[in-house]
């Protein structure tokens, strides 16, 4: 019957069924379902929420919780030292000479001490008044509580009233009572020792000495009036690559606060402006208390923020409080001045190329999550963009030059930004485009030409494995046949008809001649990859000779790279290393290689011979390769295109010529 349902054979269940499996339910559902977690196992159970994880992060995220107590203490002026020490054991240890925790019977817990409530209940703690501290980074009082929970030892001391008072917890619970060991004379404050518990973190966590040396160091920066002693057993760093640099002993005084970790992070060759624009407003009993140090320079953006000495890793109401002073404040200065290209500069553009250390006290702040790593007082915006905005406007006004060159360097960054946003609303790759493209080309996939590069290799060979070898996402790989026409001596006819040019003036899509643009360039760097050998310097030479005669611009315009592979590969045990050539294969062996064992030498004959990850490795990976940028010289461009001329033209007597004049001069013959 039309419009009939399908048959199911499916048996369902009868409302007697039903209610029986609801009763079931039921009484498995009871009183006894619901836990009500004691004391700490909140945290043993869900440290996730607690400390957002159990990874490496919230690993140190312990040591931040205690060593931000001994800073609190130190902000509030009654501790001027801090002791960070690190034992072969994996115990971390944080000394400070403040006030050390109250020892005496809390009265809202009769029987135990202030000590053993702050380690062993959450929420319990001297912040939540404002009367202990004016600002603190602990605000929830489960900081060191929450160490506690995730530590399988934690010994605490205390040096207060000239005696000195002991306690040992293990994973939350106190193992001994609250031992009084008698008086002590030079001695005063806090000091914790834990360990992180394996059943937490895994049996393999262990503190990384160059991070909790970097988190000690950023302390001392934020207060100028703490001096924090490094120190870290020897035995730790052995066999850590992330630390090999960290030293054993240390001590971080700096007096000028945050302008001194720009000083020493950002010398003045590399920043735009020669001055650093930094200061400090002082709030009303630290509330409101604002400090900065900003700088621009060629590289990428970096800001550092702090909240009660807390790094607020993911920003914050008070980076958005910078960011409008900053953006305001050169606006502003640019309008006074005159400059009508201003008026594009966005808040990005100031901050593009902005490094700069922000440090904020304001009582009672609100973070996103126990972790805090964004701050959310919306109060902060405002405390920092008026702490900072006059005095950023006097920077720029007593200062014109620097100033200028601020402002010309940000607008820059202005045009760069529409340039790429143009770029992205004319997509390069249309359709019809895609057509075009030559057969061979093994194309990217980003759209923008920034940060695209494109290699030419010799050879389907090589061309193979540069395409394992490449970024799929910048990198394009264009294998050529053969040696390409020498366009120096080729006529217009021969040009024209020559399949492998045409697929180079196709890949790159920006025309040849006077039809070159700039514009529809589709890549930022055009890279020559070629063997390291005789045929591979002849190709590579007839290269830059059509790029020299075809496309001046793109030369002159930083656009044409030659790639430096290597000759050698030298293996000695499980040391590598690759030399570009004879000579440089010798300096490895004299400086590189030694003792014993055999050394073995082989020679590639070709890119083709190199597997796709040594190819990568030592020829297409941007942090380890080599590129030497073909330039013209503008004082030499006349010798420029008479050398061209006698070497790649028409004329065989000049060549000859240019051998006869030079030949004392070869050495290293590949023949």
């Amino acid at each position: 019957m039309e419009g009939q349902m399908p048959a199911d054979n499916r048996k369902l269940p009868n409302n007697k069924q039903m209610q029986n499996r609801q009763i079931q339910a039921e009484e498995a559902y009871d009183s006894s379902s619901i836990r009500i977690l004691q004391g700490l196992e909140p945290v043993r159970l869900r440290p996730g929420m607690y400390i957002g994880g159990t990874d490496a992060q919230a690993l140190h995220h312990l040591f931040a919780e205690v060593i931000d107590n001994a800073m609190d203490e130190a902000v509030a002026g009654y501790a001027d030292f801090i002791e960070v020490y690190l034992d072969a054991a994996g115990f971390v240890t944080v000394n400070d000479n403040g006030r050390g925790i109250p020892v005496d019977n809390h009265p809202q817990m009769p029987g135990k001490s202030t000590l053993e409530v702050i380690m062993t209940q959450l929420h319990a703690g001297g912040k939540f008044d404002g009367k202990a501290y004016e600002t603190s980074g602990g605000l929830h009082g489960v900081g060191v509580s929450v160490v506690n929970a995730l530590s399988d030892v934690l010994e605490v001391e205390v040096a207060r009233a000239r005696r000195l008072y002991r306690q040992v917890f293990a994973r939350g619970i106190a193992q001994t009572p609250l031992q009084q060991l008698g008086e002590v004379h030079n001695r005063r404050g806090t000091k914790v020792r834990f360990h992180p518990d394996p059943q937490i973190f895994g049996a393999k966590a262990a503190f990384s000495p160059a991070r909790l040396y970097n988190m000690a160091r950023a302390k001392a920066y934020l207060f100028g009036g703490v001096e924090i002693r490094w120190q870290c057993d020897p035995a730790c760093l052995q066999g850590r690559a992330d630390s090999a640099a960290i030293p054993e002993k240390a001590v971080f005084h700096f007096p000028g606060g945050l302008r001194d970790f720009m000083e020493s992070s950002y010398p003045a060759k590399s920043r735009i402006t020669a001055d650093i624009f930094s200061g400090r407003t002082e709030g009303q009993s630290g509330h409101g208390t604002v400090e900065w140090a900003v700088a621009w320079h060629g590289g990428e953006a970096a800001i550092r923020s702090y909240c009660n000495t807390i790094p607020t890793q993911e920003g914050g109401t008070h980076e958005a409080g910078l960011r409008q002073a900053l953006s305001r404040g050169l606006k502003a200065y640019a309008e006074l001045a005159g400059n009508k290209r201003a008026g594009i500069i966005m808040a990005d553009d100031v901050m593009t190329s902005c490094v700069a250390m922000l440090s904020v006290f304001i009582r009672e702040p609100e973070f996103v999550g126990q972790t805090k790593d964004r701050l959310a007082t919306i109060e902060a915006q405002r405390i920092v963009e008026t702490a900072i905005r006059d005095p950023f406007d006097h920077w720029l006004a007593a200062s014109p030059q620097e100033a200028d060159r601020l402002l010309a360097w940000v607008i820059e960054r202005a045009e760069e930004r529409l340039r790429r946003r143009q770029e992205r609303e004319i997509s390069r790759k249309t359709a019809v485009r895609k057509l075009r493209l030559p057969g061979k080309l093994a194309d990217c996939s980003q759209n923008s030409a920034q940060g695209a590069e494109i290699f030419i290799v010799e050879g389907d060979s090589a061309g193979g494995s540069a395409k394992q070898a490449r970024n799929r996402a910048n990198q394009a790989i264009l294998p050529l046949r053969g040696k390409i026409l020498n366009v120096a001596s080729a006529g217009r006819d021969k040009f024209t008809a020559n399949q492998q040019l045409a697929d180079i003036i196709q890949a790159l899509g920006c025309g040849t001649g006077k039809s070159y643009n700039e514009g529809d360039l589709r890549y930022e760097r055009i890279i020559i990859m070629t063997d390291a050998d005789v045929d591979g310097a002849h190709i590579a030479s007839l290269l830059m000779t059509f790029f020299y005669q075809e496309m001046p611009a793109l030369i002159g315009n930083g656009h044409l790279y030659l790639a430096v592979p290597p000759l050698y590969r030298l293996a000695q045990g499980g040391k590598i290393a690759y030399a570009r050539d004879d000579s440089h294969k010798d300096e490895l062996l004299r400086t590189e290689f030694g003792g014993r064992g055999k050394i073995e030498i082989g020679r590639f004959k070709g890119l083709g011979e190199m597997r796709a990850e040594q190819l990568k490795e030592t020829t297409m990976q941007p942090d380890k390769r080599t590129l030497l940028q073909v330039q013209v010289i503008e004082a030499e461009s006349a010798a420029t295109e008479e050398a061209v001329g006698d070497l790649m033209g028409t004329k065989a007597e000049a060549r000859f010529r240019f051998i006869q004049d030079n030949a004392a001069f070869a050495k290293d013959l590949d023949i």
